[in-house]
């Protein structure tokens, strides 16, 4: 234990990334008694936690979680084995070591980890973004003035995580609460002062955020996407409430041009909201006169505290409202007015979000994450705002994943873009040219089609001419492509995209 009673990593930022990545679930801390956790249990040291019987360590308490395929209990064997002290369990087993029978065995995790963790987010100044798109650029975004406010932040996000200034990659954007904590924990112990993160809908609904303590919420938007795991758009967006009422950050950071933003924003369970918008004149937080190129946005920011000419490297009207949700966030969490202008005027361009391309060639290129209709929309309207020539797109949809968007992304790009190219995003245990007529059955005119994202990539390439734009949408940052099986190959669309500008410019960049 530290002298504060809590667990200790290493202050060196490596060894805290070290110790927090891969499958993991504990460090080296002196053990807590199980009756701390869980008051009335019996009083058996614990080392650390673990919700994977394959991470279990000695003197480990395992949580016997039910998931989606594979129920929890029925590996609780194999963790005593491994050397669990300890179960938590929603009926008692048949096995010789103290179990905790609890209700939900999923909603335990976030407390108890949280407590074993010192409660880290008491003392990380927490800032969580939600929505269905432009959290990561929010959320760098925010991460950006709150250093240049001079605040060592950690990010956790889709693409990257940050702990004490070291990079680590992730597997998903809301890590599980046993993760999550640790993750906080680590940041503390590296030097972090305050951490920025993304807040998915299934994190939220799953609990995995619960017992963190949020100073800002903040909501970009809601649009359609995760129907494979929520029912209906009314729970999706209930599941997103959820980070400013059940989990209930302190300050909340809305979109008035959303509507279900306006529905935050009036919800008598959300007291005095800060908002933002392009469109609404009584957001608190508001950009008119917006001009956007390849070189970037600038727009007229009007705020409390009065209105500045700002000029962001981000393109796209989305982006706009992206970085004044930042701003108002920034604000609530005290960066000043004058830092946060300056600081927004140099964030730079953010991995596969409307990413640039360039290898010298007469035309643009650009990398998006867009895999919504709603972001495909944004992003292809922006695209072809910045040309008066031709708009060519290069997307597919992902197998097993909500199939009722597929014609819908397909009658945008047809609608859009003057050139269209069908192709793979992850198919996945999907076959992909069934995927692909599904796209078709929104589309009425001839357009491209390959199954084969690479050689779609370099057709749109090649078609190509001076002053032109390509977009190639769904994947962005993403370093694989995933295949029935679990296999996944190495595949980078802006790595593609450049071997195949390369190859169009004759070899000479």
């Amino acid at each position: 234990m530290s002298a504060q009673g809590l667990p200790c990593l290493s202050a060196a930022s490596h060894d805290a990334v070290a110790l927090w990545a891969g499958n993991s679930t504990s460090y080296a801390v002196a053990p807590m008694d199980l009756d701390v956790l869980f008051p009335g249990a019996a009083a058996v040291d614990i080392a650390g936690l673990a919700y994977d019987n394959r991470a279990v360590g000695p003197r480990d308490l395992f949580f016997c979680v039910r998931g989606f395929t594979h129920d929890g209990h029925e590996f609780a064997a194999g963790a005593v084995e491994r050397g669990a002290a300890a179960l938590v369990v929603d009926h008692l087993l048949d096995v010789d070591i103290p179990q905790v029978v609890v209700d939900d065995v999923r909603a335990a995790m976030a407390p108890a980890a949280a407590a074993f963790y010192g409660d880290p987010t008491k003392s990380l100044e927490l800032a969580g973004i939600t929505g269905t798109n432009g959290k990561t650029t929010t959320a760098y975004l925010v991460r950006a003035l709150l250093e240049a406010d001079g605040r060592q932040t950690g990010l956790l996000g889709t693409v990257k995580s940050v702990i004490g200034g070291a990079e680590l990659p992730v597997e998903r954007t809301t890590p599980e609460a046993i993760d999550l904590q640790r993750g906080f924990r680590a940041m503390l112990d590296a030097g972090d002062v305050a951490c920025v993160m993304e807040v998915s809908s299934h994190a939220l609904e799953l609990g995995r955020a619960d017992a963190s303590h949020f100073a800002v919420g903040v909501f970009t938007n809601l649009t359609q996407d995760h129907l494979d795991f929520h029912p209906t758009m009314e729970d999706y967006f209930q599941a997103k409430r959820k980070l400013f009422t059940d989990v209930g950050a302190t300050r909340a950071v809305l979109n008035l041009d959303d509507p279900y933003g306006l529905r935050l924003a009036t919800d008598p369970e959300i007291p005095a909201p800060i908002t933002f918008a392009l469109d609404h004149p009584g957001a608190t937080y508001r950009a008119d006169y917006v001009r956007t190129d390849l070189s970037g946005s600038h727009f007229m920011l009007h705020s409390p505290d009065g209105v500045a000419e700002l000029s962001s490297p981000l393109r796209g009207r989305f982006n706009v409202s992206n970085v004044i949700a930042a701003f108002a966030a920034a604000r609530a969490l005290g960066v000043p007015f004058d830092t946060a202008v300056a600081a927004l005027e140099r964030a730079g361009q953010v991995p596969g979000r409307f990413e640039t391309v360039d290898e010298g060639q007469r035309f643009a290129v650009l990398v998006d994450y867009a895999h919504t209709p709603d972001s495909l929309e944004n992003v292809l309207s922006s695209a072809r705002s910045l040309t008066d020539r031709r708009l060519h797109v290069v997307f597919g949809c992902g197998g097993d994943r909500d199939r009722k968007k597929r014609p819908l992304m397909g009658e945008i790009a047809a609608r859009i873009a003057d050139h269209v190219f069908v192709t793979s995003d992850n198919p996945r245990s999907e076959d992909p040219g069934a995927i692909i007529a599904e796209i078709l059955t929104g589309i009425d005119r001839p357009v491209e089609r390959d199954a084969d994202r690479r050689a779609a990539i370099f057709a749109a390439i090649a078609e190509a001419q001076d002053g032109d734009v390509v977009v190639i949408a769904g994947k962005g940052h993403e370093q694989g492509q995933e295949f029935a099986g679990g296999e996944k190959i190495p595949f980078d669309d802006v790595t593609v995209a450049r071997e195949a500008l390369r190859e169009a410019l004759g070899g000479v960049a």
